[in-house]
């Protein structure tokens, strides 16, 4: 039914019982086993994970396939209601996560970060390209291309997770150290590049792997990013110039989420991924000034706490682990796991140690760019989206980034201890241990 022809009624009876059940049952058990995920040491976004792995069909749809099917049904508008509210969830999260990436601080130590994250990027994403053709044609989505699929694979296997990353160095009380500080910025590069190759990709599901196709989508991006920070900079700027006078911080947190999703619904348009518009949000407001990260605290509060646990809990419910069940499937998880991490940390590993940093530092580097965590998720929910992922494949992808991101702290807590502190890292821990010193705009997906 049609606007035109008529009033469209609202959502009611059952549909919004259960949506509403849905969200409700989902939040709290994420919020439960997020808080024990922390409780044993793990990042919470594992136990947010384990909520829809517990509620989907690896685990209730197994032992209790009826109410599985009664909770979430398998009609088609029901479970768009939940997919829209986890989309707009995705989208905020991931403009919070543009507000973590510091440009300025890539400007500055951008050669030393290039070294280290080229062959960080470029060893995983050949891996993860050559095992994308190799992947038994069993594995593969039902009208997957071949082609796109592989090139997915790649980008997956190449990225990073700013926020893991961020977030365990500030546990591990390493965000002062010069190891710590060429994580994050390479980090950072790993994952400008890894969005802007998602979009790429995203376009090459959508509109095909001819060369022109492509041209035009790389013609889009450009574009887009143009646009962006020629035009949006100074208009973000002005807009939270504007509602900086408020004393209340409403009016900047709206405008905040309508600059995330309209820059979101621009990028979807040019056949692009919408996340990527919210990266790129993110990192405009970041740069817009007049104490807006503080400004934008409640908002942050609300995405990590209510929207972000709901996404994930959702992408464990797409997650179907007894398909590691078939040998085939077990076969491909272990050996694309083996793949992402020996990928990722020697490529980390050898950048650094190209540049000049010893052992201990290269390891240490090798372990952090190693987390994937929130990205890789985010990415493996596009790719089930665009068709390019089957469930089997997606359920693998996800593992990787929790296996990934439970690795990274215990290595980088070893290498960590093993190397020198200097008297400029104890400037900088004063400067960071200052009450007046504004912690980054991290949490813990």
């Amino acid at each position: 039914m049609t606007f035109a022809s008529g009033p469209v009624p609202p959502i009611g009876g059952h549909s919004l019982f259960l949506f509403l059940l849905q969200v409700a049952l989902l939040l709290l058990l994420a919020l439960l086993m997020g808080r024990l995920a922390a409780r044993v040491s793990l990042p919470p976004i594992v136990g947010e994970l384990l909520t829809g792995i517990v509620l989907g069909p690896s685990l209730l749809g197994n032992v209790a396939p009826d109410w599985f099917v009664w909770l979430f049904p398998p009609q088609t508008e029901q479970f768009h209601l939940l997919d829209a509210f986890g989309q707009i969830g995705v989208l905020l999260l991931v403009g919070m996560t543009g507000l973590s990436l510091d440009l300025k601080l890539i400007r500055k130590r951008g050669g030393t970060a290039a070294k280290v994250s080229l062959p960080g990027l470029v060893i995983p994403l050949a891996l993860g390209v050559a095992a994308g053709f190799l992947v038994p044609q069993a594995l593969l989505a039902e009208n997957s291309h071949r082609t796109v699929f592989a090139v997915f694979l790649g980008i997956a296997m190449c990225v990073s997770a700013i926020p893991v990353i961020a977030k365990t160095l500030i546990d591990l009380k390493l965000l002062h150290r010069n190891v710590g500080q060429l994580i994050l910025i390479s980090g950072t590069v790993d994952d400008i590049f890894g969005w802007l190759g998602l979009s790429i990709v995203t376009a090459m599901a959508t509109t095909g792997v001819q060369a022109g196709g492509i041209a035009r989508s790389v013609g889009f991006l450009a574009l887009f990013l143009v646009v962006a920070f020629v035009i949006g900079r100074p208009l973000v700027r002005a807009a939270v110039r504007v509602t900086a006078k408020s004393a209340e911080f409403g009016p900047t947190i709206s405008v905040a989420v309508v600059i995330v999703l309209l820059t979101s619904a621009i990028s979807h348009l040019l056949g692009l991924e919408a996340v990527f518009g919210a990266l790129v949000a993110g990192m405009l407001i970041r740069n817009a000034g007049h104490g807006v990260l503080e400004r934008l605290t409640p908002l942050r509060t609300l995405v990590m706490t209510v929207l972000a646990p709901v996404f994930f809990a959702m992408a464990g419910l797409r997650m179907d682990l007894s398909a590691l069940a078939q040998p085939t499937v077990l076969l491909a998880a272990v050996v694309l796991l083996l793949i992402a991490i020996v990928g990722k940390f020697a490529g980390a590993f050898l950048g650094a140690w190209a540049s000049g940093l010893n052992r201990w530092e290269a390891l240490a580097i090798g372990a952090g760019m190693n987390a994937r965590g929130v990205v890789e998720v985010v990415v493996a929910m596009v790719g089930l989206r665009l068709g390019v992922l089957s469930t089997e494949m997606y359920t693998i992808v996800v593992l990787i980034a929790i296996v990934t991101s439970l690795m990274s702290p215990p290595i980088l807590r070893m290498a960590a201890a093993r190397i020198e502190v200097t008297a400029g890292e104890r400037l900088r821990l004063s400067e960071y241990e200052s009450p007046s010193r504004q912690q980054p705009a991290v949490d813990h997906a």
